[in-house]
């Protein structure tokens, strides 16, 4: 797919920012709520997440910068995770807040600024 660059495309770019935080944030969720973990087939998860993480590079494609900053962050987030669920412990939990909470900031930011774009 390649990235869109009209100016009305700003609604669909930003809707898919959401999706990847979403989707990140619930894979941090899903480390330490086990009725997350449940309540979502884990395949499913991993399919919606991959689904996005590759729907972002293709949007991103045009801005390497900023594709970096997305692509490390997944990595970071998706290796946290992974690192929890092989050996839980109580710093690993620390370091999970810590990252759930910025993706609940950017979380924030992108859902009112959705909404402004889509008033418009």
């Amino acid at each position: 797919m390649a990235a869109p660059s009209a100016p009305g495309h700003h609604v669909e770019i930003t809707e898919t920012f959401v999706r990847f935080y979403v989707f990140h944030a619930q894979t941090l969720d899903r480390c330490l709520d086990q009725g997350q973990r449940e309540s979502f087939p884990e395949k499913e998860h991993q399919a919606f997440l991959t689904e996005v993480r590759s729907r972002m590079g293709d949007m991103l494609a045009v801005n390497p910068v900023v594709k970096g900053k997305a692509e490390e962050e997944s990595s970071r987030v998706l290796a946290l995770a992974e690192s929890y669920l092989k050996k839980p412990s109580k710093d690993l939990s620390g370091q999970i807040a810590h990252e759930r909470a910025a993706l609940k900031t950017k979380l924030v930011a992108l859902s009112d600024l959705l909404a402004v774009f889509r008033a418009l």
